[in-house]
């Protein structure tokens, strides 16, 4: 069943199947709950984090939950991105909702659209279209994010689009006893090194088990496209297609204190599992 309506002030869609439900912010096409039961404990839970501060009414992307993040990662770095924020724009704009794909015993889905509109031409000149189903099944949740490059151009060489694509996860889960695997012998990059040096000096994995029990900001790429995050009594299995590289972030004390719309303590109980495709 999929029910569509204003409950912050901000259209979303709620989706409810077997007793999981998920609910979709049309701002930012961000997932804000989602929440399930397993195999071995059928009661529903929440699986996802949303800081008690973020802001639900379109004010600025929300802290929690799934944001998708578009053309580009982190502060624009590629000359066509200059004028846009952290993270581009797709997670501060009001998507399209667009219609229920399926709707059955087996999951539901949805389907929101985001193109060009007059403030993103603003900031952002290039022709593009993003499509982003979010199906809920009884024991798990499904983002697919298409990207299309719309330009007529018939100049030489084609108009083409680079960009950078990431879904922004927040798993809610005790952060210091989490650990992710497979990501042993990965390269990675450490965002957390002080230096422009340290963070561009490409590290290899040597931990079986990744755990974020200090300020953790790791890009690690060619990642598995399959991998666990299991802590004592819990855990969920990620399967990926398309996006090459993950994100393994956790701002603990030391950066999550100094960020305005994260609730105090809040890093104490979300592990960020951003899977990004980031070449652009």
């Amino acid at each position: 069943m999929v029910s569509v309506g204003a409950p912050h002030n901000k259209p979303s869609a709620t989706k409810v199947i077997r007793g999981a439900s998920a609910e979709l912010l049309f701002y930012g096409a961000t997932v804000i709950s989602w929440k399930a039961g397993t195999l071995a404990n059928p009661v529903p839970a929440e699986r996802l984090f949303l800081s008690s501060k973020a802001a639900l009414d379109g004010s600025k992307p929300v802290r929690g939950g799934i944001p998708v993040v578009f053309p580009c990662f982190g502060p624009p770095s590629h000359p066509e991105h200059a004028r846009l924020g952290q993270h581009g724009f797709a997670r501060n704009q009001v998507w399209t909702f667009d219609s229920v794909v399926t709707d059955d015993v087996s999951g539901v889905s949805v389907r929101l659209t985001l193109a060009p509109t007059p403030s993103i031409k603003a900031i952002y000149d290039r022709s593009f279209q993003l499509v982003y189903v979010v199906t809920l099944a009884e024991h798990q949740l499904g983002t697919d994010l298409h990207v299309t490059n719309t330009s007529t151009s018939s100049v030489y060489p084609p108009d083409n689009l680079e960009f950078q694509a990431l879904f922004h996860n927040y798993i809610r889960a005790p952060a210091n006893q989490v650990l992710v695997f497979p990501l042993q012998d990965n390269t990675y990059y450490d965002k957390t090194e002080t230096s422009e040096e340290g963070r561009n000096t490409a590290k290899k994995e040597t931990r079986a088990g990744v755990d974020v029990g200090k300020y953790t900001d790791s890009v690690y790429e060619d990642a598995s496209q399959k991998y666990e995050i299991t802590w004592p009594g819990g855990g969920v299995e990620i399967n990926v297609s398309g996006l090459k590289d993950v994100v393994v972030w956790n701002p603990q004390q030391a950066a999550g204190s100094k960020i305005g719309d994260m609730e105090d303590g809040g890093w104490c109980v979300f592990w960020g599992c951003e899977r990004e495709n980031a070449d652009g």
